[in-house]
């Protein structure tokens, strides 16, 4: 085989197409990669409180950069899962069905958390709040760390605006992702 500048030229250009082809292929793995961690959520479930204004807040709060939106809430206690949808989508529902004593609290609310819903990036959903009242605060606090206690367990599956699935619950120190 006889080398001339014309085949040095040609076999160079191919190698160079080659290693372009190789730099765009690695480029676009981290553009997508890029992109995954730019929408991704974290939600973490949030307790405050003060006994001191007697104020109690459960909030489900979204830390990460992208919408978090809701696939399930399930609560298990005593050996047996509970869909929250049940119970009319909302968690106070089910913990006054588990402990009626929570019935006589006058200053709280609540709200549910449905299938589908987004949180968004920074924002904060309050699921259960006493506001201004140490009485209902010393109930509400001490009856959920008996519950926890009794075995309460919450699971929260939510997902990305990519269909990247994420779980969160008592037993993990952060979300855990899904398939």
């Amino acid at each position: 085989m006889k080398w001339n500048s014309d085949k040095i030229v040609s076999l160079s250009a191919m190698s160079i197409s080659l290693i372009t082809l190789v730099i765009f292929i690695y480029q676009t793995n981290l553009m997508s990669k890029q992109n995954y961690l730019s929408i991704l959520p974290y939600l973490s479930l949030s307790i405050s409180s003060s006994p001191v204004d007697g104020t109690f807040k459960l909030r489900l709060e979204n830390h990460g950069v992208g919408p978090a939106i809701i696939e399930s809430a399930m609560c298990t206690f005593e050996n047996k899962k509970y869909d929250l949808s049940e119970f009319d989508d909302e968690l106070f529902t089910f913990l006054r069905a588990k402990a009626p004593e929570l019935d006589s609290i006058k200053a709280i609310s609540h709200s549910s958390l449905e299938k589908g819903m987004a949180i968004p990036i920074g924002a904060s959903y309050g699921l259960i709040e006493v506001n201004d009242s140490s009485s209902d605060f010393i109930l509400l606090s001490s009856t959920l760390n008996r519950l926890i206690e009794e075995g309460l367990r919450y699971e929260v599956i939510y997902r990305s605006i990519q269909d990247e699935r994420w779980l969160i619950n008592n037993d993990t120190q952060g979300p855990k992702k899904l398939n």
